[in-house]
Formats: C-alpha cells, sequence, structure tokens
C-alpha cells in the first residue's frame, strides 16, 4: 500500500470515534478559526476532551493550528494567545483496492496542454510524460517488486514472470482501454528504468482479473 494511502486510512479511522468526528464537522463549518473554548461551549463537551480530539485531528493534519491573542492587546499583561483550529488544506481519499485517478487526470492534462502548445501527437506526449513519471515515482528504490508495491499494482510472481492484480486505474481503463493501457505501460517501464532494473521487460499482455501490463524476462 502507498504510504499516503496508508495515512489517509489512518485520517479516516481518526474519524471513526464520534466525539472526535462531531468536534471536526462542527470545526470545518464555522467561518473563522475557533477556539477549545468555543468548540466546548457549542457542543456541551469537557474543554480538557475537547482539547485531546483537536489535538489528534492536527496530528492526523485533519486540522490545522494557530495561534492569536483575542483580546486584541499585546505585550505584557495581554494573555497567552488562544489556539484556534481550522480546516486544514488536507484532501483525504481512500480506495481499495487502491486507485490513482488524480495520477491519471496530471498525465492526461499535462499531455493534452503540450500537444496544444507543440503541435505533437496527445498519445506519444502522453507515453512519454508516463515514462518519466513513473521514473520519477521510482527514484530512490533498488527493486521493481516493491516499487509497484508501493504504487499500488499488487505485483504477482509466476514462472518467472511478474502479474499486476491491480490497476489503479480501473474504471478509466475500462472505457478507455487502449489510451489508459498505454499510459500504464509507459508507468511501469518508466519505474523499471528508475530502479535500473534490466531483467526485466514490460508489454501489454491483457488478462481477465488482472492489469493489462506484465513484466517478463528481457
Amino acid at each position: 500500500m502507498h504510504k499516503s494511502q496508508a495515512g489517509a486510512l489512518a485520517a479516516v479511522a481518526a474519524l471513526d470515534e464520534p466525539t472526535r468526528r462531531r468536534l471536526y464537522e462542527y470545526v470545518v463549518r464555522q467561518p473563522e478559526p475557533v477556539s477549545r473554548d468555543d468548540v466546548a461551549a457549542a457542543l456541551s463537551v469537557p474543554r480538557a476532551t475537547v482539547a485531546f480530539h483537536l489535538d489528534r485531528l492536527v496530528d492526523e493534519r485533519l486540522l490545522a493550528v494557530g495561534h492569536e491573542r483575542r483580546t486584541g492587546r499585546s505585550g505584557p499583561g495581554a494573555g497567552r494567545p488562544a489556539k484556534l483550529y481550522r480546516r486544514s488544506d488536507r484532501q483525504v481519499c481512500v480506495s481499495l483496492p487502491e486507485r490513482q485517478y488524480e495520477l491519471a487526470g496530471q498525465l492526461l492534462a499535462g499531455a493534452i496542454e503540450e500537444a496544444d502548445e507543440t503541435g505533437g501527437s496527445p498519445r506519444e506526449v502522453l507515453g512519454r510524460r508516463a515514462r518519466e513519471t513513473g521514473a520519477e515515482l521510482a527514484e530512490g528504490a533498488t527493486e521493481i517488486i516493491g516499487t509497484l508495491e508501493e504504487h499500488g499494482f499488487e505485483p504477482r510472481t509466476e514462472d518467472g514472470e511478474v502479474l499486476l492484480a491491480n490497476c489503479p486505474f480501473h474504471r478509466l481503463a475500462r472505457t478507455h482501454t487502449r489510451l489508459v493501457c498505454e499510459m500504464n505501460l509507459g508507468l511501469v517501464e518508466g519505474m523499471l528504468a528508475g530502479v535500473g532494473e534490466r531483467g526485466l521487460r514490460a508489454k501489454l499482455a491483457p488478462r481477465p482479473g488482472f492489469c493489462c501490463v506484465r513484466l517478463t524476462r528481457a
């Protein structure tokens, strides 16, 4: 599982606690940041409980926190700044099996923009950008199986080949099969290059229940 996906699962799990979820929903609906006292008074929850749950939501990056003196005074005797909570900029998306539709959107949009600017073939530009992105995703990795696993492909070895049990772009691949499979192929080729794997090569080999890309011996 990709680290970001594991983090998203942890964030969603944090909201499974009913009181914490109530506090989160209250904070994100407010037009301005709110303090622990604001939340405690609005929801009739003990302040200590409010503090515990709000800080847990900050730890999961679901809320952001700042400090401000609400009296408007400064200097000695102005009192300590209050902790103020607001919705963070983090976006949480969880999909099981893992999907990467945001990555697909970025690749497709980037390819269309570049092709429009250069007059090149959108399909060829997409393939090149997919290979470049695959190499970037594999940067620092030393072996391909772990890299594929980390990015949601669920690799399985079989008779010296590597089958990919999950397509990160499954729904798109069902309706735009050729385009998405070629993009997927480019990504995996880029990953192979990124880890320096020369013993395997990626090819299109559709098989029911698997990603269209398979790794065979070079």
